[in-house]
């Protein structure tokens, strides 16, 4: 009787195993597929970007390696451009642009998950609520009030706008939410004050989703492009993907300075998640906080 249900047991395990590694290869061939959807025009760009003009760029089937392989493109844009100065100001429109939300998010997200008061289930709500609404719905009502203000053609009216994001609040809230309360109490029996708990002993413990607020809010303010149309008048202070317009015109819409200049813009975002990638992946696969 045993011999048997041990046989029994044994082919059980096997099938079970054959249809785990089934799967397996069904989810990793689907992964692919979306991967390479997703990479493809990614390659063609970069690929773009280096070749000549004497060669063919809609080919079909399509041509990822340049058979005339050049730099030029990239140093056309580059001294047609005032891309340095470009590359000067989309720092300091995302400089703001990551830290503002990363600290007005924190702020806001401490006393949501940590503190009780009136109305904090209310107030979660309304901030949850906006981010239902569409962005262009906002930006008549936020251009006049930044043309109240004198603001419009400016940095400030650029960054301002922006500087309280909903969905930043709502990632700290939950990050801080994870964090054992026991914690905290052993800080509130120490003698530590609400600023201490918050500063010293929390906010190290979500850095993982503060890397990963940073780098949405990055990309979001690097990127950024119809704001900053709207809202700045002088060229000198366009940022670089605004500048990057003005290829169309430099180049009669040039497919390969174009794709030379989406090259320039996307290299900081890949340095920047290069060096982030850590903390984004733990906070994107951690569960919880470990002590």
């Amino acid at each position: 009787m045993e011999p048997k249900l041990s046989k029994d047991l044994h082919k059980k395990t096997r099938f079970y195993q054959k249809l785990h590694f089934k799967r397996h290869v069904v989810s990793y061939f689907l992964l692919t597929c979306i991967a390479l959807f997703t990479i493809i025009p990614f390659v063609w760009t970069v690929s773009t970007a280096f070749k000549g003009p004497n060669e063919s760029l809609f080919t079909m089937p399509p041509s990822f390696i340049p058979s005339d392989f050049t730099f030029n493109n990239f140093i056309q844009v580059w001294t047609t451009l005032p891309i340095p100065l470009y590359l000067w100001n989309s720092v300091i429109i995302t400089s703001f642009g990551v830290l503002l939300p990363i600290v007005i998010a924190t702020l806001a997200g401490f006393p949501l998950a940590r503190m009780n008061f009136r109305g904090k289930k209310l107030v979660f709500i309304i901030i949850i609520a906006t981010m239902m609404i569409p962005t262009e719905a906002t930006m008549i009502p936020i251009y006049l009030i930044l043309n109240e203000l004198n603001l419009v053609g400016t940095f400030a009216g650029v960054i301002f706008p922006t500087a309280v994001n909903a969905f930043g609040i709502f990632l700290m809230r939950q990050a801080f939410l994870s964090i054992p309360r026991e914690i905290e109490e052993s800080a509130v029996i120490d003698g530590a004050h609400v600023f201490q708990i918050w500063f010293n002993i929390l906010l190290p413990m979500v850095k993982p989703m503060m890397a990963t607020l940073g780098i949405l809010s990055f990309i979001a303010a690097w990127n950024s492009f119809l704001w900053p149309l709207i809202i700045l008048r002088d060229q000198s202070m366009y940022p670089l993907t605004l500048g990057l317009y003005r290829l169309e015109g430099a180049f009669e819409a040039s497919t390969r300075e174009v794709a030379a200049g989406s090259i320039i813009a996307l290299i900081p975002i890949l340095i920047v998640f290069l060096l982030l990638q850590k903390h984004f992946i733990n906070s994107a696969t951690s569960g919880s906080i470990k002590g």
